[in-house]
């Protein structure tokens, strides 16, 4: 039986078309040309973050990241940016008694914003707050303290094969894939993430469908 569902954020629940279009106006740069060198980078799986590297070579994303805050024009996120099956599928799960957590690769300020919009979830997790990133092993333990439930009865949530599903099927757990955003449309078929994914969903809604007794 299934007792915990967690979920990824970044093209999970959240869209990122605000966080790419952001740093094309930092830059000042046309929007598609990020669009296109994420959607580049990704299909040479590399990180994503090599798109900027691309525009601005020997870019310090850290210190670009404080300097957009320090103007004003830093990290947002409100209602507009989750996708709308969110809401009825995190609904939905507790609805089933499962404990719904939300973690993922994300800095301070978006677990705040997150928490912020009061979703129907039981927490709300960061990377940076845990102070350890997917896929590292530790991220994963981390996963399953926030679940509070065996590694077997927990399915994690995500799009990114690489990322979400090989090391979360590494630490034991269930996975579900989700095909949605540049990594879920583009690995969606390939053989290895069909062998690594319990469930292949398009939509969150899949999960409660899925895991019901």
């Amino acid at each position: 039986m299934i007792r915990a569902v967690v979920l990824d954020i970044g093209e999970t629940i959240t869209r990122d078309d605000r966080y790419w279009a952001s740093w094309a106006d930092w830059l000042d740069i046309p929007r598609h040309t990020v669009s296109a060198l994420v959607g580049a980078v990704v299909s040479q799986s590399r990180d994503n973050a090599d798109a900027l590297r691309l525009i601005r070579p020997g870019i310090d994303i850290a210190a670009e990241y404080e300097a957009r805050e320090a103007a004003g024009r830093g990290e947002h996120l409100n209602e507009s940016d989750l996708y709308p099956d969110v809401r009825p599928a995190l609904a939905s799960l507790q609805a089933l008694g499962i404990r719904v957590v939300i973690a993922g690769n994300q800095t301070v300020k978006a677990g705040q914003m997150l928490r912020g919009l009061d979703l129907p979830v039981d927490l709300i997790a960061t990377s940076d707050e845990w102070g350890t990133a997917k896929p590292d092993p530790e991220f994963f333990a981390r996963v399953l303290d926030a679940a509070g439930a065996l590694a077997y009865e927990t399915v994690y949530v995500g799009d990114h094969p690489a990322n979400d599903i090989f090391p979360a099927r590494q630490a034991g757990l269930r996975t579900a894939h989700l095909r949605r955003g540049p990594w879920g449309y583009l690995w969606a078929d390939a053989p290895e993430v069909i062998e690594a994914a319990d469930w292949r969903i398009d939509s969150l809604t899949g999960v409660a469908t899925a895991i019901a007794p």
